[in-house]
């Protein structure tokens, strides 16, 4: 029976699932020798890298399926999001900008951007930023979230009041973007 791809990385998915990481990136490794230029592999290694603890090489493996498909939004966004769980903030916020660049509406990068600002304490860029991801997005628990804590800093007593309550409000009723 001849490997594909196809087949790798779905077994490498179950491996995943169970925590069996070495197996499923041994299985990615061995799907992308079948099919060089398939970004779903490295996608998906990288985020097994994540999984496993491997940050360094989750970022590299990802920043080559970015070099495959610079407008891919969830490579960027992923990319965005790895590099701020490294402190890597500005290049964290290049990525969410360069992914505004290419999709306006997307509320994830807007969402990011306003994380990178609320972790450097720059609030009023902070606000404009979840704000818009939730105008995009009204139900996006996430930016509501953060939004509310960044309203808190800024000591914006009837916008902390309103997201507490559209948060209760999707906790009630399970909608969440």
């Amino acid at each position: 029976m001849q490997e594909n791809s196809k087949s790798l990385n779905n077994q490498a998915i179950v491996f995943a699932q169970n925590g069996e990481y070495q197996e499923a990136i041994a299985c990615l490794k061995r799907a992308i020798t079948v099919e060089k230029s398939n970004t779903l592999l490295y996608f998906n290694l990288a985020i097994t890298y994540r999984d496993a603890g491997d940050i360094n090489s989750a970022i590299n493996t990802m920043e080559y399926a970015y070099r495959l498909n610079p407008e891919d939004e969830e490579i960027i966004e992923c990319l965005a999001n790895l590099h701020y769980a490294t402190g890597n903030n500005e290049t964290a916020l290049n990525y969410a900008i360069s992914g505004l660049e290419i999709n306006s509406m997307n509320p994830h990068f807007w969402n990011m951007a306003g994380v990178v600002y609320f972790s450097v304490s720059s609030f009023d860029d902070a606000a404009e930023f979840f704000e818009h991801a939730v105008f995009l997005s009204p139900n996006y628990y996430d930016a509501i979230y953060n939004l509310r804590d960044t309203y808190i800093e800024l000591n914006n007593k009837a916008g902390v009041e309103e997201c507490s309550r559209k948060l209760n409000e999707l906790e009630q009723g399970g909608l969440n973007d």
